[in-house]
């Protein structure tokens, strides 16, 4: 049973950071894409940063690119998010997703799938809000 634990959310003034962190356990975290999705009240739950197993490969939203950084430590089963000059917009339930890597597509080509649909596993989410 693969589970998803994420860690790091708090409340926070704009313009300031803050690191999520996503552990992973019950699979082999070098065999999936990873995704941090956020969720604001009444909005759709939205891919924010993805990254593929070899970390060769990243997808950022364009309302975060320049200001989060997606990575992961296969060493120790973790993705992140570096989320800087964080604004009020950002405040929402943030999600640590994944899905199993299979095919050439994914493998060598590295394609990061953006339909939730897709994403299998789910954490619990974690709570950010960004105070103006």
């Amino acid at each position: 049973q693969i589970q998803l634990v994420e860690s790091g959310g708090g409340l926070v003034q704009a313009g300031a950071s803050l690191r999520l962190s996503c552990a992973v356990s019950g699979r082999t975290f070098s065999s999936t894409t990873m995704g941090w999705f956020r969720q604001a009240p009444g909005k759709e739950r939205d891919l924010v940063a993805a990254i593929t197993w070899n970390s060769r490969n990243t997808y950022y939203a364009d309302s975060v690119k320049g200001r989060f950084t997606i990575s992961r430590d296969n060493a120790k089963n973790t993705v992140y998010l570096q989320m800087n000059s964080l604004k009020p917009e950002d405040t929402a339930v943030y999600y640590c997703a994944a899905y199993d890597i299979s095919g050439v597509e994914d493998i060598l080509i590295l394609r990061i799938h953006t339909d939730r649909s897709k994403y299998a596993y789910w954490g619990q989410g974690t709570q950010v809000t960004v105070s103006s």
